[in-house]
């Protein structure tokens, strides 16, 4: 969906999408280690390993929401850095770049507080970067009122690519269906504020779908 402005006489575009993993063959054993790969890592394993978890297969509820935290946890057995890589949410930082420096300052103050924590051979951090896949469902939404009931139908993915995702291009942070919703003018304007409160991170993807689905609804049972 393009996140350009839009007008009543223009559908919603409802599109899938897949992440596709990608190794960058760097990987860290300790803490001291991951610092330092994510001075210069990819963007896109930043964003794989916050935003990744949510398409992947899951057969438990996981503790932490990132990667990082999880590892932490897991592997080196650092619960306080897990706790503290586990409570930052991604959707507070206006870039990746800005959210790899947080990463690293979190990591840098506590390893002036202990020695590195070692992780075994066999259970280092391999560092993974994402190229999304995007598929046109040809799916069509014509009219704001029809989103709500449109939404509890979507794919997961399409959930992703529309809510999450979007948030990348431009205009950053908005996201496609509070953009689409802004082509209408200010009629919509409070329900674009509605979406706005909804937090993606800290759910998984069907909790999300049906948060997202049900502001809208509750909004058209509202005018």
């Amino acid at each position: 969906m393009s996140a350009e402005i839009t007008d009543d006489r223009i559908p919603f575009e409802v599109k899938d999408c897949a992440l596709v993993a990608v190794s960058t063959g760097k990987k860290a054993q300790n803490l001291r280690e991951l610092r330092d790969r994510l001075m210069d890592i990819h963007l896109g394993s930043i964003y794989f390993h916050f935003w990744g978890g949510l398409l992947r297969p899951r057969f438990d509820d996981p503790q932490f929401n990132n990667d990082f935290a999880s590892w932490v946890h897991y592997a080196i057995h650092d619960d306080d850095l897990a706790e503290r890589l586990g409570v930052i949410d991604p959707t507070d930082f206006e870039d990746l770049e800005t959210l790899r420096q947080e990463l690293i300052d979190v990591i840098e103050q506590r390893l002036e507080e202990v020695e590195p924590h070692w992780a075994l051979p066999d259970h280092e951090f391999h560092f993974i970067r994402s190229q999304i896949v995007v598929f046109d469902t040809k799916q069509r939404i014509s009219e704001p009122a029809e989103l709500g009931e449109a939404l509890s139908k979507m794919s997961l993915g399409s959930i992703f690519y529309h809510f999450i995702d979007a948030r990348r291009r431009p205009p950053l942070g908005v996201g496609d269906f509070r953009s689409w919703l802004s082509g209408f003018g200010e009629k919509y304007q409070e329900l674009c504020g509605d979406l706005a409160n909804v937090d993606p991170y800290f759910v998984n993807l069907t909790e999300l779908r049906e948060t997202v689905s049900a502001v809208v609804k509750n909004y058209f049972r509202r005018v």
